[in-house]
């Protein structure tokens, strides 16, 4: 039985949280979020190429194995995508040899078309982090450049 942690996010995984993406998106409007338990949320704004950044520094109080990020992101893409009028996954789960996973989306929302490359990195044996890069579909060529900054070993699964 692994021994449990506290799911109360402390000022190392906010820390994490912020400095994460290095300096991906510092001309970007950012905000975050620390929740009572198990999470830390950073969100970073492009208005003017309608783009937007989500990272968030979950904490698996008891640990957590592959089957169980499995089950937890197969039962959230509706939550994750709430606020879309719609999602479809990219073909399958691509992943690294040190097990960061990446998955790929279409989105629409407001009438536009938009695709996300969403990335589940095994931090610690109890943290994960997520990030989510949102981009206009017309913008592939600006989404490549970021996702090649933040995770150069899967900026995308072709």
């Amino acid at each position: 039985t692994p021994a449990c942690i506290a799911p109360q996010p402390t000022q190392a995984d906010i820390d994490r949280a912020l400095s994460f993406t290095g300096e991906a998106f510092n001309d970007w409007e950012r905000s975050y979020t620390v929740t009572d338990q198990n999470r830390v949320a950073v969100t970073w704004l492009d208005n003017a190429d309608g783009a937007v950044a989500y990272l968030e520094a979950l904490i698996f109080e008891c640990g957590y194995e592959d089957q169980v990020l499995d089950a937890y992101f197969s039962e959230s893409w509706g939550t994750i995508f709430q606020n879309y009028e719609g999602y479809t996954q990219l073909g399958e789960m691509c992943q690294t040899n040190d097990r960061l996973r990446l998955y790929e989306f279409d989105l629409q929302s407001q009438g536009f078309d938009y695709t996300a490359r969403y990335w589940v990195k095994n931090d610690t044996s109890t943290r994960v982090l997520v990030l989510m890069l949102v981009f206009p579909s017309s913008s592939m060529s600006l989404l490549d450049d970021y996702t090649s900054q933040v995770f150069p070993q899967l900026p995308n699964c072709s």
